[in-house]
């Protein structure tokens, strides 16, 4: 960071800040837009596009600036950009088109508009910042090939979980150790949760009930934890992972195995854990020198370690991905190759045919993770596909929903983009997919 930080002050002291589009006006967005718009040397926020002009006004009038440039062209929009003026829009692709713009910063929580803006971006030549880890999880292999063939960098955010966790294992790397799991913490998973339950909990948070619903039904954990399997190439134990109660987070080392561990390297979580907070490393020893190091600075006695961040400032760390990506080509955290684990997609309640997938967070289905090899060879549905799905037939409730239970959604970019990551990773492409795809 210290890097990063002398490369924006040199932008800032040149005139030469970092120019950057938001697409989201949302919570997330509105932390993000903040610290740009409150003096983060180095880097401006050029625009924000939001499908609710009102609600992207707000978020400049939260921050400060009463009067935003409403745009709806590039000459527009690169206009406001000369006068310095941070400029309000409806149509995201003037973001990505706008030669100002260096960098498109993602913060919708969605998958199919995300993916479009992607696109769009690398086609453009911009870099690609995802608040967006339903995005990854979904599609992030095959936006990080399209990425690589425009030239530019495509990459998870600072401060969010993943990006932490990968933040934290680098370092844990870098002292000799080997990561064996990446882990997070939970101090509630009930699957059955719903818009509806969540509600009250969502407006005191100044969130939305079907953004929340994710979290408390266990989707986001496995969705976050994809996408760090498909940048370290670990995997998961057993389908929706083990999630064991834990005291403290201290002792994750105490409750899970270390032969399976050293198979490989696993993702996972601890339930009920003090702090409550942050993420955490486990990482293996045996070199006797090492060990007494970590015995004498009070980390145990090996040869499994845990190590530990116990924050996650998700909007407010992410201006540190931009430069990243802009300033040096590094990524926070970016898929190493094909899927390693996917989220699939299981029934809340029983399920009857007609009725259609309301998708990440609703009422009929949550995410839960999986092996790639074994999701794909029970052609199994990934949530982050399922909005719009219309049911074939009958499902029990905890049913795993799979492609030949549903009829897709037509004309999608999400699909086309999913069948050709897992042509691009060998991986088996469902037939009804394959047809549709084809006609």
């Amino acid at each position: 960071m210290i890097i990063v930080d002398r490369l924006l002050d040199e932008r800032e002291r040149a005139g030469q800040p970092l120019r950057v589009g938001l697409v989201g006006a949302g919570f997330a967005a509105k932390g993000f837009a903040l610290q740009l718009l409150t003096g983060k040397r180095g880097m401006r926020l050029a625009a924000i596009s939001n499908r609710t002009l009102s609600t992207a006004e707000e978020a400049c009038r939260e921050c400060g600036v009463d009067a935003p440039a409403v745009v709806r062209s590039v000459d527009a929009l690169q206009d406001a950009i000369a006068h310095d003026t941070c400029a309000i829009t409806d149509d995201p692709f003037i973001l990505c088109q706008a030669p100002g713009i260096d960098c498109i910063v993602e913060a919708t929580g969605e998958i199919e508009f995300a993916a479009q803006v992607a696109e769009a971006a690398f086609a453009n030549g911009k870099h690609f910042v995802a608040l967006n880890a339903e995005l990854d999880a979904t599609l992030g292999p095959i936006l990080k090939v399209h990425a690589r063939r425009a030239g530019v960098i495509y990459t998870q955010a600072d401060g969010d979980q993943p990006a932490v966790l990968m933040n934290l294992l680098r370092h844990v790397q870098s002292m000799g150790f080997t990561p064996v799991m990446a882990g997070n913490i939970k101090s509630l998973l009930d699957c059955r949760r719903t818009p509806a339950t969540q509600r009250d909990f969502a407006i005191r948070h100044w969130q939305r009930p079907k953004f929340i619903t994710s979290f408390a039904d266990g989707t986001k954990i496995s969705q976050e934890m994809a996408t760090v399997a498909n940048a370290t190439g670990f995997r998961v134990s057993v389908r929706g992972m083990r999630g064991p109660r834990c005291d403290h987070v201290d002792n994750a080392h105490k409750v899970f195995d270390l032969d399976e561990l050293l198979d490989g390297g696993r993702v996972d979580y601890i339930l009920g854990a003090q702090p409550s907070f942050g993420v955490f490393i486990l990482s293996y020893c045996d070199h006797p020198v090492r060990a007494r190091y970590m015995k004498v600075y009070k980390m145990g006695d090996g040869p499994l370690y845990t190590f530990y961040t116990p924050t996650h400032l998700s909007p407010l760390e992410a201006p540190a991905s931009v430069a990243r990506a802009c300033l040096t080509g590094d990524t926070a955290l970016e898929p190493m190759g094909g899927p390693v684990c996917d989220v699939v997609t299981i029934a809340k309640r029983p399920l009857r045919a007609g009725e259609v997938l309301d998708g990440i967070g609703g009422f009929l289905s949550y995410g839960t993770i999986e092996n790639s090899d074994v999701a794909r060879r029970q052609n199994l549905l990934p949530i982050g596909l399922s909005e719009g799905c219309r049911l074939l037939r009958d499902l029990p409730m905890d049913a795993a929903i799979t492609f030949d239970d549903v009829q897709l959604p037509a004309g999608r970019l999400s699909d086309r983009l999913w069948v050709e990551q897992a042509r691009h990773s060998s991986l088996p492409v469902p037939a009804s997919l394959s047809s549709a795809m084809a006609g």
